[in-house]
């Protein structure tokens, strides 16, 4: 089997590029680093470095046994850290599930302290809620995303934060004899664009309508926060959504919110489980628990 112990000799010397410094910065003798090599490339059937005048450069082969190397001790740190024996800002990986359907202003703003920090790596992975969550629970995610709240169980103790709530509002381009007209008017009147009946804000909305007493002009639907986007920019008409789906673009005045819809507003929330170990960059961006009275 592969003596760990020589080849974490080499990884040393090889990030060093001299075997004296190497040998003077980790307090072990220069005399058994060379032969801890030795070893290693005797077991490998390759040399690892050739000389250069005065520096130890890499081969072929140490170049390939290096990037293994660097794999082997970066997980070797990683397992360390989930275990606390290292401190908690050396685990710098967050593996992230996040609806497909969801509003990607929303995963920026919530993964935004992560990535301001050059050092942590975050990986998202999109798609349907039961696929992520079967992640989740077989430890390939650390938590996801989603603007619908799982049902809970004994089997799926899920603990749901809520991250924010928001409300929903009729969005379009500016026009000036929009704003003279009551909200009932605009629902019956002008194009609508809305989510598909399988979202909980098109369900509200729905709901609405019937007590409202209202048949909408629907002229447009789609389940996907991206593509709703575009089809508020694009559309002359209304889109039905919470506004932070299109920040930007009320911030620039190219859309603007005309009404909030009366008692309709989207969750969004981020679902974890119970972990021995949690990854410690979660206490990052999830909410801070209140402080007892």
């Amino acid at each position: 089997m592969l003596n760990y112990h020589h080849l974490r000799y080499f990884w040393i010397v090889a990030h060093e590029g001299n075997l004296t410094r190497a040998a003077r910065k980790h307090n072990i003798a220069q005399s058994a680093l060379s032969m801890q090599i030795s070893a290693l490339e005797d077991y490998l059937g390759q040399p690892l470095f050739e000389r250069v005048g005065r520096r130890l450069v890499l081969t072929e082969a140490g170049h390939i046994a290096l990037d293994f190397a660097d794999a082997i001790f970066a997980k070797g740190d990683e397992l360390l850290g989930t275990f606390g024996r290292l401190a908690e800002t050396q685990q710098k990986v967050l593996r992230v599930g996040a609806l497909s359907t969801l509003s990607r202003n929303f995963q920026v703003r919530f993964l935004r302290p992560l990535l301001i920090d050059l050092d942590i790596k975050v990986i998202i992975r999109s798609g349907a809620l039961d696929d992520l969550l079967n992640s989740l629970k077989l430890y390939d995610l650390d938590v996801v995303l989603s603007d619908v709240a799982p049902p809970r169980d004994q089997s799926s103790p899920w603990i749901i934060h809520v991250i924010d709530t928001q409300p929903v509002g009729l969005i379009g381009h500016p026009r000036a004899d929009r704003y003279q007209k009551p909200i009932d008017e605009l629902l019956r009147t002008e194009p609508l664009v809305v989510p598909s009946p399988e979202s909980t804000v098109r369900a509200g909305f729905d709901a609405l309508m019937h007590r409202l007493g209202i048949e909408p002009w629907i002229v447009a639907e789609a389940d996907d926060m991206a593509m709703l986007r575009l089809m508020a920019r694009e559309h002359s008409g209304l889109s039905v959504m919470p506004p932070i789906v299109v920040k930007d673009e009320l911030d620039n005045g190219m859309l603007v919110e005309y009404a909030d819809l009366p008692d309709l507003a989207e969750t969004f929330c981020a679902i974890t489980l119970v972990r021995r170990f949690p990854n410690p960059l979660l206490s990052l961006v999830l909410p801070k628990p209140a402080a007892p009275e």
